[in-house]
């Protein structure tokens, strides 16, 4: 990313200007002005996003399609648990564009007044079993999850893909006992792929980007914990122009080619 910097203006310079009467340059952005353009058009040198670990793949794709389209913008990417970022963004952490795996978490950010706009449901995403290639733990449903000596991995109930896991085990009945609940599904799906898990709860998408480093169990219960993902631009953002932009794209033919690619389902919009 190239950054404009306006140099400082020299003494000797500045004398000559006002002595040949060119006062009127004093209107344009003041000397050493961080961030301005010499074609006096401003742009955002940074635009942050904050979106949950599981759109990982598809927002690092659209990102550098967003920079190629927007030249002089550098895209940041911060993934983590939906809900650890929505606590970050209510302590004041600096972002400008919000993607939340489910609408429970966008509501605390819309709650206290953070979101410039309405959110926008942009995706739709389902639970799968992840287990290790080869399936080593024979694990052939969810029922098997409650097996003695498995080893289950899941994220906490805090966050998105934990709270849906404890929808559908409670509609098929099962108690889960895991070893492990993480803050993030990308962890989860690291434990199965690592062999520290016999499986874990994960979404289709998540699994589909592992390849053939997991196998996949679909959950027939599933479709009872469906998880829609919001977006907003913050009302924070340092250039609402370009969050909004970028919020665009995501909703938009582009932004849900890519995302069905990795096996989202669409959203509202």
């Amino acid at each position: 990313m190239k950054r404009r910097r306006v140099a400082a203006v020299l003494p000797a310079v500045s004398a000559l200007l006002l002595a040949a009467g060119l006062t009127g340059c004093a209107g344009g952005a003041p000397a050493g002005t961080a961030g301005a353009s010499t074609d006096g058009a401003s742009g955002p040198q940074t635009l942050t996003v904050f979106a949950a670990a599981s759109l990982k793949s598809s927002f690092t794709e659209l990102a550098k399609n967003f920079e190629a389209q927007h030249p002089g913008t550098s895209v940041t990417l911060s993934f983590a648990g939906s809900s650890d970022l929505a606590t970050q963004i209510g302590q004041g952490a600096p972002a400008d564009v919000f993607a939340s795996a489910d609408t429970k978490n966008m509501d605390k950010v819309t709650g206290a007044g953070l979101a410039d706009g309405s959110p926008r449901v942009f995706a739709t995403n389902t639970l799968a079993i992840a287990v290790p290639a080869g399936n080593p733990a024979n694990v052939t449903g969810f029922q098997d999850l409650a097996r003695d000596g498995i080893r289950l991995v899941m994220c906490a109930k805090q966050v998105p893909c934990g709270a849906a896991a404890a929808t559908v085990a409670g509609k098929a009945g099962v108690t889960l006992r895991p070893v492990s609940e993480e803050n993030a599904v990308t962890d989860v799906l690291g434990k199965v792929i690592s062999g520290e898990a016999d499986a874990g709860l994960v979404y289709v998408t998540d699994v589909k980007s592992a390849g053939g480093k997991v196998d996949s169990i679909s959950i027939p219960e599933a479709d009872t914990a469906v998880n829609s993902y919001p977006i907003t631009a913050l009302a924070g953002a340092r250039d609402k122009e370009a969050a909004k932009a970028f919020v665009d794209l995501v909703t938009g033919p582009e932004g849900q080619q890519v995302l069905a690619k990795a096996g989202f389902g669409a959203g509202s919009r």
